[in-house]
């Protein structure tokens, strides 16, 4: 059975198309519905309409290419806005489907099943407008975290700049609590994490079976964002398979992925291009 997710992030809008537990493929539209959320509290009217439109034209493609069933659920930025409920409003017009608007908590679990399934680990899912950090041992989750700080929020508070960036990031960091993942097996899903793994290898076209497994420690991630950061905008999409609408918020992405590496005194991730896609697919499918 063929099976489209739809995810609706704060970044961009994906499609994923899987079948028989198989990824066949994932496809991007960089929309940046969470443009501006941290000063308004509220999508842009723009904003809301060219995601909605992404969404509308990934469910006919879905229909075209045989999928049986598809899903759409939707992150941070619209349960977090004031006009959230809008967004749906507008989207189920334009096309008839439901979204699920999912929790903090049920955004880390789905992040947690797509990139270790059942297995004891944990992930750091670095989203546009929210982070999650989970951990499991022992087949029971040890810790949970999500915060409203991502690489959107990031950008529209502070730029591409250093020092901003990194008040920003520390002003939200205690957010998380205390907890050390020095012993864990760490993983990085989203596209920042998957973006510097395809820097690290050099890739002009982004390559999921390259990406997949990829590590990364925290130094090789700092230097990475203090590069990005010092990088023209315009000059980092020839560095490796970057979205161009990704360019300006990669750089404080990388740091934020890097202090957060050093709060959970976590040395080493590994990055997975497995995702929300397969772990929303799985929770609702029952295939776990």
């Amino acid at each position: 059975m063929k099976i489209a997710v739809i995810d609706v992030g704060s970044n961009s809008v994906r499609l994923g198309m899987i079948a028989d537990g198989k990824t066949l493929y994932k496809s991007i539209k960089t929309t940046r519905l969470g443009e501006g959320l941290s000063f308004s509290g509220a999508i842009k009217r723009e904003a809301m309409e060219r995601s909605a439109q992404a969404v509308a034209f990934f469910v006919e493609r879905a229909k075209s290419e045989g999928a049986e069933k598809t899903y759409v659920f939707a992150t941070a930025a619209v349960r977090s806005a004031i006009n959230g409920g809008d967004f749906v409003s507008l989207t189920r017009g334009l096309c008839g489907v439901k979204i699920d608007v999912i929790s903090g908590e049920k955004e880390a679990q789905i992040g947690m099943l797509g990139a270790l399934g059942l297995s004891d680990g944990g992930m750091i899912d670095l989203g546009g407008a929210s982070t999650e950090v989970t951990v499991r041992r022992r087949g029971e989750t040890a810790y949970a975290k999500s915060v409203n700080i991502g690489a959107v929020r990031l950008y529209d508070l502070a730029g591409r700049d250093y020092a901003t960036l990194e008040k920003v990031i520390a002003d939200k960091l205690p957010e998380y609590g205390v907890f050390s993942a020095k012993l864990d097996d760490m993983w990085g899903v989203s596209g920042t994490a998957t973006t510097l793994a395809a820097l690290k290898h050099g890739l002009k076209e982004y390559a999921p079976q390259v990406v997949q497994g990829t590590p990364l420690t925290v130094s090789e991630i700092e230097n990475c964002a203090l590069t990005l950061l010092n990088t023209p905008v315009e000059k980092i999409c020839e560095l490796c398979a970057v979205d161009a609408r990704r360019a300006d918020i990669i750089g404080g992405g990388a740091l934020l992925l890097a202090r957060l590496m050093q709060k959970f005194e976590i040395e080493k991730i590994r990055v997975s291009d497995r995702d929300n896609l397969e772990g929303y697919l799985m929770l609702k499918e029952g295939a776990l």
